[in-house]
């Protein structure tokens, strides 16, 4: 058993397996997975990863640097997408999402193991297809060594150059008991996206008592200000919710907000999931399905149907960890006439 010096995980995962196995049959499925694993495989140890081991329709590898990780990671999904453009429709949904996560870890019997392990797994699920989601560490390695000028051996200062990244705030993983400020790699160069975003300062909500904190709710003409005493409430489309969005596309109990450890914390119960967004990152949404966030500041919450979708049931929010204007009506109002228009 040894333990190493910080390095850099990235789990790599294809999405749409199960559908294929039924569109295509066990064989064509199999054999297709397994030449994409394989060639997912070599991108790692061609940009100087070790895979440590293949998982059906997913790869874990070490990076010795973060840059080299985001490099290798970065060109599996632009090379990949541009092979879908060419394949059948049936196999157009195998698509990837990969987590990062940078730390110490443990080798011992051909395997690895640690908490970077672990997130980057973690990660990798909530990314979704086509994503590239990265914890803290990674991104501040990154920008560090870029701002010095400096690159890992078979680093490309050029590709570097060109990523973009942006914060997607405090999120609960689960089966961890710390939120971990979460990144998304943009490695779409059609997408604007801001370059190299740290994140903002949030509200010091872990420093606020109970009687200090507070969210206000807004949704059409519904409006709630909420102490966190007052918690948890349950968002959903049953009348018995504590806040109640009769939408169709909202399951009887789609989301609960709790106070937790000095944070606002939202967690996803639906079916169809449910997605976040916040006022200074309007661009960055974070998708939720059955996991958690920090809400912090103010933001919008849409249930069952992203935010592309112009008529989803969208929920405004506003934390506060004061009591100014708790009971004023007129200011809950004013914050939320965006969000009643909805």
């Amino acid at each position: 058993m040894t333990t190493t010096p910080s390095i850099t995980l990235a789990f790599i995962d294809l999405t749409g397996s199960t559908a294929a196995y039924e569109t295509l049959g066990n064989a064509q499925a199999a054999g297709v997975i397994s030449k994409l694993t394989q060639w997912i495989g070599r991108v790692c140890e061609a940009h100087g990863g070790r895979v440590v081991k293949f998982l059906g329709d997913g790869v874990l590898a070490t990076f010795p640097s973060a840059e080299l990780a985001v490099e290798a990671t970065v060109f599996m999904q632009q090379s990949h997408t541009e092979r879908l453009l060419k394949w059948p429709a049936p196999l157009r949904i195998l698509r990837l999402k990969i987590g990062l996560a940078s730390g110490q870890v443990v080798h011992m019997a051909d395997d690895t193991y640690g908490d970077p392990v672990n997130l980057a797994s973690r990660l990798s699920d909530m990314a979704g297809p086509d994503a590239i989601w990265a914890d803290e560490s990674l991104m501040m390695e990154v920008r560090a060594r870029r701002s010095a000028g400096q690159f890992a051996t078979g680093g490309t200062p050029a590709m570097l150059d060109g990523v973009r990244y942006r914060s997607l705030g405090m999120i609960r993983v689960r089966g961890m008991a710390q939120a971990h400020s979460v990144f998304q790699i943009e490695w779409n160069e059609e997408l604007s996206s801001d370059l190299m975003t740290v994140q903002g300062v949030l509200h010091d909500t872990a420093t606020a008592s109970d009687s200090q904190a507070s969210i206000a709710l807004a949704w059409l003409g519904t409006t709630r200000v909420l102490a966190a005493k007052d918690l948890p409430v349950v968002i959903g489309r049953i009348p018995d919710n504590g806040f109640v969005v009769s939408d169709q596309r909202v399951s009887r109990q789609h989301a609960r907000i709790e106070w937790q450890d000095g944070a606002f914390v939202l967690t996803d119960l639906s079916s169809f999931g449910s997605w976040v967004r916040f006022t200074e990152k309007p661009s960055s949404e974070v998708h939720l399905r059955r996991s958690q966030c920090i809400l912090h500041s103010t933001g919008e919450v849409a249930l069952g149907a992203s935010f592309s979708d112009f008529s989803a049931p969208v929920v405004a929010f506003d934390v506060r960890v004061d009591n100014a204007g708790l009971d004023s009506p007129t200011r809950t109002r004013s914050l939320f006439d965006e969000a009643a228009g909805h």
